[in-house]
């Protein structure tokens, strides 16, 4: 496999894009749409996938998709889910041409027209689902916590809409105290019956992905209003798994499966307790703007 993945701080993926983009010292977006409709998609963007961290299933996928679609030519530049969004916002206010690394619910999709590319491969898999994991020996210890987690099931919607307000500059906590407070019908179905404890310590652990960033808060506030004292962790993916695996933290909502997550299931197998899917169709691939016409499968970006 030919895995080119570089690493690049946000400034230098600033930089980057402006230069992948096309953009001199001129705010013309016409010049710089007539200068991308006479060269190929590559060059527009200097062959240039914007990613985000280097050790996300994500990435690992985006690597097997330079593979499978033969795209030699290609890099994979890695940062953070901040800086590509950066990237993307700059791009779009100039509609210039840019390629990201995308998933799904995630505010960029409500914040901007966007699209994914087609894989017909299927190198991204299908659509994907969101699990929650927990320690194995969770059930016995903390068991009304447990089932609220079996009971824990949301839509897309319901995350984009804690996700949104946080990039409008509500903080998590509030944002998630506000989606709580409007839906009692949904949380009442997760706590229905479920007695309330007094001070139990449980610990939550989760990658720092907008759409996690949402969930746990969300999560937080309502253990807390059964009697528990969370605490929170963000990590990226490998020690949120290895934790739990290890017992350092007890639980996390955060594993998309089969694909973008499927290393970590794996090499921790019998250490995890897959307690269930709390959403469905989440999707992950290669995303572009919709006003990039031309560009509709990974298979264009060869041309």
């Amino acid at each position: 496999m030919f895995k080119k993945i570089t690493g690049i701080g946000t400034a230098a993926l600033l930089a980057l894009t402006l230069t992948a983009c096309g953009s001199d010292d001129t705010n013309d977006s016409s010049k710089g749409k007539a200068e991308a409709g006479s060269r190929s998609v590559g060059e527009t963007v200097e062959y240039n996938i914007v990613g985000i961290d280097p050790g996300s299933g994500h990435m690992e996928a985006t690597a097997k998709a330079l593979e499978v679609y033969d795209l030699k030519d290609w890099n994979v530049i890695a940062g953070n889910g901040a800086a590509m969004t950066a990237a993307l916002k700059r791009a779009y206010d100039k509609e210039e041409p840019i390629v990201i690394t995308g998933w799904n619910p995630h505010w960029k999709f409500l914040k901007y027209d966007l699209k994914f590319l087609d894989d017909p491969e299927l190198v991204y898999g299908d659509s994907e689902e969101i699990h929650s994991i927990g320690r194995i020996g969770l059930q016995k210890d903390l068991p009304e916590a447990y089932e609220i987690f079996q009971r824990f099931k949301w839509g897309t919607d319901d995350m984009s809409e804690i996700m949104v307000a946080i990039e409008d500059g509500t903080k998590p906590e509030k944002a998630a105290q506000n989606w709580v407070d409007a839906n009692e019908d949904k949380i009442a179905e997760w706590t229905s019956g479920v007695n309330k404890v007094d001070g139990d310590e449980i610990k939550l652990v989760y990658a720092p992905w907008d759409s996690e960033i949402a969930s746990h808060n969300m999560m937080k506030i309502v253990l807390e209003d059964m009697g528990y004292d969370v605490t929170l962790t963000a990590v990226e993916p490998g020690p949120m798994f290895s934790a739990i695996a290890d017992g350092g933290a007890d639980a996390t909502f955060a594993a998309w499966l089969p694909i973008t997550h499927k290393t970590y299931v794996e090499k921790f197998e019998g250490k995890l307790d897959d307690i269930g899917v709390n959403m469905v169709g989440v999707r992950q691939g290669l995303v572009v703007p919709a006003y990039m016409e031309d560009v509709n499968s990974i298979e264009d970006l060869k041309k």
